[in-house]
């Protein structure tokens, strides 16, 4: 009777029935389920009954029975020895969700799917939506309300990153241009570092519809109206782009001084005029897409170079047609593609104009391909096999170019403008030659820099010394006197702490003023790739069945999903 025992004592034991028991086992009925359902456990244990209740009465509130307190109870408890501790009670039912969580994790859904709004409308969604568990109230609504609600959302988002972009010094932007569908856009990204964490950070700030002609002045006009819409005038280092001609221009026609004639202006009226902005806004300093830039030395400049030498330029030539030859054959066929497949069992990459290194990556598939394997396929597909100084071409062709391309890949990730300098020269100036005394140059750099941008609390004219009267003047700090140490800021010591410190950016944290310099010159970003992802998810959002959704509309979603609003985890915007 001790495993009947067992089982009687069981909190959730009154939802079955005891029937009969056989050796180390029991039978019992499930009262919860329809028709005679009968279990088998064994005398000891739950376990079975337990798994029973989570699989098949999981949506159940189940009630706890109350043990029984009488005299025959004690004493057997007390016979058996001490009372067990209370278990925690099972809820084998989901908790229900509030109004404002469900709506968040269908907008979650909507936004980071990148799927239209009207999905909330879908009789299949609502039906799935209507298993979960909702506390009272709690429905999802229509897509016209919905809307709204992602609205909202969007007016949060702005309101909070205007709020931390007051708390920052340093920023700076990636800007580009996008048509899809017969439609353009001015895309703008922000780029900082977190003062206290050291740490990079992202968001998208605009994505503005841009019609008429792309010219200097519409493009300067957009990045100066997207920049003050968030009141960064003054807190932009550098803006990069690439080495479009508009944009260059833009930025020129901003630096480069008008030659007008002098005019004199009233000061009051200078003065008094601050709601005007006519002439207040102007662009920051510009800054030339690397990778944009090493993409162009990779195959414009090569191409130039290779074709000034009668010998290079016919090797070239043949090579560069015949790999052209394979790709329109396998991209235009799936039978020619199949063979390429079966053969060297490996598909070829095609290479695209706006991918960077795509060239490259698709001659170095074709060298990897074993030459009796390539002449093999190109005599299946009808065209002309390679010779062997066509196939030596190609591989030294792919041995030159790929420091220049692991640089490009370096310099198009999340990383700061200080990258640029070490990865062109270990990358590929190493292989040229060696900067001499490039660290004295470096160390005159920051002393400069930091002599100029120390704060006054460090400078010495305005440290108390006990050792100076008050009758000295203001030049005596340059006299070599005993003063304190600690009193006396000197750049050179600064500097030398930094550059001795070894790589643990935790020591900004120590020396302000190289702190300040390495958030200054650290912000941008070496490429314009971050403009471009947010591109790409553009893309996805404004579909072709998607062409009626308005230019505001596009927007909102498209931000709301670079940045991740629904899904943050921490502090979306830290300062």
């Amino acid at each position: 009777m001790e495993g009947e025992r067992s089982f009687f004592s069981w909190k959730y034991g009154h939802n079955f029935e005891f029937l009969s028991t056989k050796d180390f086992n029991i039978k019992v009925r499930c009262t919860l389920c329809v028709g005679e359902k009968v279990l088998s456990t064994f005398k000891n244990t739950t376990s079975n009954l337990k798994k029973h209740l989570e699989s098949q009465h999981g949506t159940v509130k189940l009630t706890e029975r109350v043990p029984p307190s009488g005299p025959k109870q004690r004493a057997v408890t007390s016979a058996e020895g001490p009372t067990p501790p209370k278990q925690q009670k099972l809820d084998f039912g989901a908790k229900p969700v509030s109004d404002e969580e469900l709506k968040k994790l269908v907008a979650q859904y909507i936004v980071e799917e990148m799927l239209p709004i009207n999905t909330v409308d879908l009789p299949l969604f609502r039906a799935i939506i209507k298993k979960i568990p909702t506390s009272v109230n709690a429905k999802l609504p229509h897509r016209t309300t919905f809307t709204s609600y992602l609205e909202k959302e969007f007016t949060e988002m702005e309101r909070n990153l205007k709020a931390a972009l007051n708390e920052i010094d340093f920023v700076s932007t990636t800007a580009d241009i996008w048509t899809a569908n017969n439609r353009s856009y001015m895309g703008v990204t922000l780029h900082w570092i977190s003062r206290t964490t050291l740490e990079r950070h992202k968001v998208a700030l605009a994505c503005w519809r841009i019609r008429g002609r792309h010219t200097y002045d519409v493009i300067g006009t957009e990045i100066k109206n997207i920049h003050s819409s968030y009141g960064l005038l003054n807190k932009v280092v550098a803006t990069v782009t690439d080495n479009g001609s508009n944009f260059v221009k833009a930025f020129q026609e901003e630096s480069t001084p008008k030659d007008d004639d002098v005019t004199f202006s009233d000061l009051s009226e200078i003065l008094s005029a601050e709601n005007e902005s006519d002439g207040q806004l102007s662009l920051p300093p510009h800054r030339r897409c690397a990778s944009h830039t090493i993409n162009i030395i990779c195959t414009r400049d090569v191409e130039k170079h290779l074709t000034t030498n009668a010998e290079s330029r016919a090797v070239y030539r043949s090579s560069t047609a015949k790999c052209t030859a394979l790709w329109t054959k396998s991209s235009r066929s799936t039978l020619a593609s199949e063979t390429v497949e079966e053969i060297s069992k490996r598909k070829l990459l095609i290479p695209t104009s706006t991918r960077w290194n795509s060239f490259f990556d698709a001659v170095k598939r074709i060298a990897e391909i074993p030459m009796g394997e390539l002449n093999t396929v190109c005599t299946k597909l009808g065209l002309k096999c390679f010779k062997d100084q066509e196939y030596q071409f190609l591989h030294e062709y792919c041995m030159a170019m790929k420091p220049l391309t692991a640089a490009l890949d370096i310099l198009q990730g999340d990383c700061p403008y200080g990258t640029l300098l070490p990865t062109l020269e270990i990358k590929t100036i190493k292989n040229v030659y060696k900067h001499k005394n490039i660290d004295y140059r470096v160390k005159q750099l920051l002393t400069a820099e930091c002599c100029t941008t120390a704060p006054l609390a460090k400078s010495p004219a305005s440290v108390p010394s006990a050792t100076t009267s008050s009758s000295q003047g203001e030049m005596d700090f340059f006299t070599f006197e005993a003063e304190p140490e600690e009193e006396t800021y000197s750049a050179e010591k600064e500097v030398m702490d930094y550059l001795m410190s070894g790589y643990d950016l935790q020591i900004l944290h120590k020396v302000s003023s190289i702190k300040t310099i390495f958030l200054k010159y650290n912000t941008p970003a070496p490429s314009s790739a971050p403009v471009a992802r947010l591109f790409s998810l553009g893309g996805l959002v404004l579909t072709p069945k998607r062409n009626r959704l308005s230019d505001r509309r596009f927007e909102k979603l498209l931000l709301m999903r670079y940045n991740h609003w629904f899904t943050r985890s921490t502090l979306l915007f830290p300062p």
